[in-house]
């Protein structure tokens, strides 16, 4: 046998076995392994070691399912995860807009993931890859790339409709009917794919799962527990098998539980929508001292209550008056908080429409519509919607003094993004301040005549969601308000 004892490594993220072999000397290939040999396979041992044996963190939200991801993948490879996702440890729209936590993650996104030896990624399917092993990811090119493609067909088809379906249903966006519709029938056409698909198969790719049965079912989760009734999801017992194959695997029901698919269709609930709106905080003003009655008395007499301020109120507060790009204009009659409170929480087309001609200062305010310049440039739709969505958040403190309806037209490499803007004041607001600059000139701008019939028919069919769109010539996909 052996002069020296050694031992063979076969190292997989999260499964490591050591099976004994031996060597002679250095450079003795046909006795064995050479010394620097067993040296490389115990560093590549201690490395697996330290990432998939040591806690890892990962911040996130309670219930995110993007986050389900990762931590099922990790029940595959063994990897050790710590979730923070609860206050003290991480308070979301807090923690993650910290300086601390943006010099790892700048995009201050969550899923966010970062490992013992301090690497740091964002983008939930890259953290789901990264704690996954090679049976998950694919032992070959073709195999790995078919994954890919089912992890990018989630994304892309499956959470756009998904999104307008449920989330009203849970509360945390508006419903429309138009576009609910549209995505009834999106969800239709996805399960079908799948549903042919794996008519021959047992999971998606091969035949035991992988990152592409994790990502899919993660995708669907929201759906099946909401909105996928017996009566729609019974045309498609292929997928209904695999799903619920997958979500009764040890691995997926760690971090699942007991997931209990629909029974009836959830509806949009508008009191809910209403609860889930921000609240706003009275500021509290804080007592003299008794020995100063007197004195507190007359200023009482002087003072009025305080207004309350919302976020946007106080974003401005905090700057000089000077600053205040609205300053110079004369106080409007039309309330522009007030129309938001109809638009939000009672019909658009009853409610809160009529609310708007009838209160609508033309002399005031302004009306434009605005279109993207560069469509060849949009390729899938969840992109396309991010790029929308990056604009509102830059565009936080001109809320106070705007509205705005934004949709997506189209479908994935063949879209237009195009929208309708409520301005304070005659001029687009975007140039008064350089914080407001960063997105709009991506964009064409037209000044509409409020009186005009067009004007007339853009507002109800970008307000609603509702309507032929006879000027864009695509599908409407799905949109976003600037509120």
């Amino acid at each position: 046998m052996a002069d020296e004892g050694a031992f063979w490594v076969n190292s997989r993220v999260g499964k490591i076995s050591v099976v004994g072999v031996w060597f002679k000397e250095e450079g003795d290939r046909e006795g064995g392994w050479t010394r620097r040999q067993i040296l490389v396979i115990c560093s590549c041992i201690f490395r697996t070691l330290f990432i998939f044996c040591v806690l890892q963190t990962l911040y996130t939200y309670p219930e995110n399912w993007r986050a389900f991801k990762a931590l099922i993948a990790a029940q595959y490879s063994g990897a050790k995860i710590k979730v923070l996702s609860t206050p003290p440890q991480f308070h979301f729209g807090q923690t993650n807009k910290t300086p601390e936590f943006l010099k790892k993650f700048p995009v201050g996104k969550v899923p966010a993931f970062e490992g013992a030896d301090g690497f740091c990624v964002f983008e939930s399917n890259a953290i789901a890859h990264y704690v996954s092993n090679d049976e998950l990811q694919g032992s070959t090119k073709e195999i790995a790339a078919q994954i890919i493609q089912w992890v990018s067909f989630a994304d892309s088809d499956i959470v756009p409709p998904a999104s307008t379906w449920v989330f009203p249903t849970l509360g945390i966006m508006h419903y429309n009917k138009q576009a609910t519709e549209y995505a009834k029938e999106e969800v239709k056409r996805v399960l079908g794919i799948l549903d042919s698909h794996l008519k021959t198969q047992t999971f998606l790719v091969g035949e035991r799962i992988t990152l592409a049965d994790i990502t899919v079912v993660c995708t669907l989760l929201w759906l099946y527990k909401q909105v996928l009734e017996p009566s729609f999801r019974q045309p498609y017992s292929n997928t209904n098998r695999w799903f619920v194959t997958c979500i009764n695997q040890p691995q997926f029901k760690a971090v699942l539980g007991e997931v209990k698919l629909c029974e009836k269709m959830a509806q949009f609930d508008a009191k809910k929508f209403a609860e889930n709106q921000p609240k706003r905080d009275v500021p509290k003003k804080e007592k003299p001292a008794k020995e100063e009655k007197k004195q507190e008395k007359k200023e009482e007499r002087k003072s009025e209550p305080e207004e309350e301020l919302d976020e946007c109120d106080q974003a401005l507060a905090a700057e000089p008056k000077s600053k205040d790009p609205f300053a110079h204009l004369p106080k409007s009659p039309f309330v522009m908080d007030e129309f938001k409170r109809k638009y939000s929480n009672e019909d658009t087309l009853t409610v809160a429409l009529p609310y708007f001609w009838e209160h609508f200062d033309k002399d005031g305010w302004s009306i434009w519509y605005s279109q993207y310049r560069f469509p060849e440039e949009l390729s899938q739709t969840f992109m396309s919607c991010n790029l929308i969505t990056g604009m509102f958040q830059r565009l936080d403190k001109l809320r106070k003094n705007a509205f705005s309806s934004v949709i997506l037209f189209g479908t994935n490499n063949d879209s237009t993004i195009s929208g309708i803007w409520v301005f304070r004041g005659q001029e687009l607001a975007f140039p008064l301040s350089p914080d407001w600059q960063v997105d709009y000139e991506s964009y064409t701008w037209r000044k509409l005549d409020a009186d005009s019939e067009e004007c007339k028919t853009l507002i109800k069919e970008y307000f609603t969601w509702e309507g032929e769109f006879k000027h864009v010539g695509k599908a409407f996909n799905q949109g976003k308000i600037f509120k």
